[in-house]
């Protein structure tokens, strides 16, 4: 290939720019003094510099504190350790001070005149670095109780940004940074315990306790992770589509009433250029990696697929080592690389050194040899000959195949598909009738007397009045002067099912008779009215109007097959 000519300018696209170059350089610089001959120095001298805020330290009272901490850099003198300082202010982890120095003589002021502080880079790659030396080789739990709190907080954000005016600055901001706190710190303790757990299962030499501490914590803690994951992966896009049409105005708005570091002025409108890293979440692009972390927004897949398929490969190399480990304990393991080793001594050894290696390694002679089968309770001593000892029968299987695995076709799983049709069928059929129960309910409502109820619009009502009666409070009311105790009443006696949308409300009066009319018979309740009616949710939030909020009024109780219940 034809090379070009120099000082010919790159095509676009085939190599980055020059100051971009210089810029990635100067960047990985910071990283040098963590691989250089003297790193546990230089690890030393920067411990100092992150120990304090805003430090300006000149070389003595560096010296001073590394001889306070102790370690590899205690016994640096001046001279070395200003080399240090220096080398680490041209990788870009230490900048010069600018403090003004105060001396009262010569020896005094070239002693103090060199101040070293941290830089932003500097600080952030020994954060970093003490963070690697101090959690590598551990196993981070995955804090999937954050989840949660996630959906939690999304929810409640997109609720308040629906209503009229919107939500307050102050509390928007608020919510934002604790939602995306919230959610790095989930998201950094999956990346953790999934590369952890790829270095575990990345092991050939587990043994059986080590594999039943793993085969635990997969079956057990990642499939929790997994399924938590994925049950409220779903939610948190509903809440994040429902939050996405109105998020540029409240990003727009949160910017308006406090702007931040945003406020600085621009490369334009300054000598030097004053790059602002925002808080996470007031800018859109923070939300659409939230966004793509749930949902496969470029084709490229969502964390949660990626998730799904770490957590099946992890699988597969715990079925790896399942397999390694039986084959080791039934002794069939690979002997490839012994028997190449045998192979080569074969082919090195003289004729009789061979026979000797076959009779040590197969315990075989070169003759053949005729025999009848031993008896059945016949012992043979190990040191038996070949020559004398009695022969073994060998099956067809393994002296055709080598092998004494089974062949043929293994049974095919039970297809259980038209079962779990009929059940979903008759699912459906139960939620039909209770759901045609609730209406034949609400419609004769206040006139109790006068319809014949159906088996299941009974069986509802039944059980809608029991679990009202439970949750009821007997209160005894109040008696005006000079009349008898007016016995007890009832309070909180109402039930509701939400999935039918219904309530049912009871209230004791005096005197009161309710007659309820079926095909299995007649239920009579004294001294109660009941009210059934649609919930708020189901008419969305209309009041219940027409016969579903009319009480029972007090019937007379006819004769007849009847059941009475009185409540006193």
């Amino acid at each position: 290939m034809e090379e070009p000519a120099p000082g010919t300018p790159p095509e676009s696209g085939d190599a980055p720019s020059a100051p971009d170059a210089d810029e990635t350089r100067r960047r990985l610089d910071a990283y040098a003094y963590l691989s250089a001959p003297e790193r546990l120095e230089y690890l030393a001298i920067m411990r100092v510099f992150c120990g304090a805020l805003l430090a300006d330290l000149a070389v003595q009272d560096v010296m001073v504190k590394l001889r306070e901490d102790g370690g590899a850099a205690a016994g640096l003198d001046a001279d070395p350790l200003t080399a240090r300082l220096e080398q680490l202010v041209k990788w870009g982890n230490l900048l010069r001070g600018s403090h003004t120095v105060k001396a009262s003589s010569i020896t005094e002021y070239q002693r103090s005149r060199a101040r070293y502080q941290l830089s932003r880079l500097g600080e952030r790659v020994q954060r970093d670095a003490d963070g690697v030396l101090a959690e590598a080789d551990a196993a981070r739990e995955v804090s999937n109780e954050l989840l949660a709190l996630v959906e939690r907080g999304l929810r409640e954000l997109a609720e308040l940004a629906a209503e009229p005016g919107g939500i307050a600055p102050q509390d928007g901001r608020e919510r934002i940074s604790t939602l995306f706190v919230q959610f790095a710190g989930f998201a950094d303790s999956v990346r953790d315990f999934y590369a952890y757990l790829g270095q575990v299962l990345a092991r050939y030499d587990l043994d059986s306790g080590e594999y039943q501490g793993f085969k635990e914590l997969l079956l057990d803690y990642v499939e929790a992770i997994t399924e938590d994951v994925s049950f409220r992966a779903p939610r948190i896009s509903a809440a994040l589509d429902a939050l996405w049409p109105r998020l540029t105005g409240l990003l727009e708005q949160l910017d308006a009433h406090a702007q931040g570091l945003a406020g600085l002025p621009t490369q334009s409108e300054s000598r030097t250029e004053i790059r602002v890293q925002r808080s996470r979440g007031r800018e859109l692009a923070d939300w659409e990696g939230l966004r793509g972390w749930f949902r496969d927004t470029d084709g490229q897949g969502s964390q949660v697929d990626q998730l799904r398929d770490a957590t099946l490969r992890a699988l597969q190399s715990l079925l790896a080592n399942a397999k390694r480990m039986l084959r080791s304990a039934t002794g069939e393991m690979s002997r490839r690389r012994d028997l190449l080793r045998l192979a080569r001594w074969f082919d090195e050894a003289a004729p009789q050194d061979a026979h000797d290696i076959a009779v040590a390694a197969f315990g075989l002679y070169g003759a053949r040899h005729l025999g009848v089968p031993p008896a059945a309770d016949e012992v043979v001593p190990a040191h038996t000959s070949w020559w004398t000892g009695p022969v073994v029968e060998v099956p067809v299987a393994l002296r055709e195949r080598g092998s004494r695995a089974q062949r043929g076709r293994t049974a095919s799983v039970e297809d259980h598909s038209a079962q779990k049709e009929r059940l979903r069928e008759a699912a459906r059929q139960r939620a039909a009738d209770r759901s045609a129960a609730a209406d034949e309910l609400c419609s004769a409502s206040g006139r109790f007397d006068g319809v014949r109820l159906t088996s299941a619009a009974l069986g509802l009502l039944l059980e809608l009045l029991a679990t009202a009666l439970g949750n009821a409070q007997l209160r005894r009311r109040a008696a005006a002067d000079g009349q008898e105790d007016r016995g007890f009443g009832l309070d909180a006696a109402w039930s509701e099912d939400a999935d039918l949308g219904i309530r049912l409300d009871v209230h004791r009066t005096a005197g009161a008779r309710t007659l309820l009319r079926s095909a299995d018979g007649d239920l009579l309740l004294d001294d109660l009215e009941l009210v059934v009616h649609r919930t708020a949710a189901a008419v969305d939030g209309a009041e219940p109007t027409g016969s579903e909020a009319l009480s029972t009024q007090p019937r007379s109780a006819p004769a007849g097959g009847r059941e009475e219940v009185s409540v006193s």
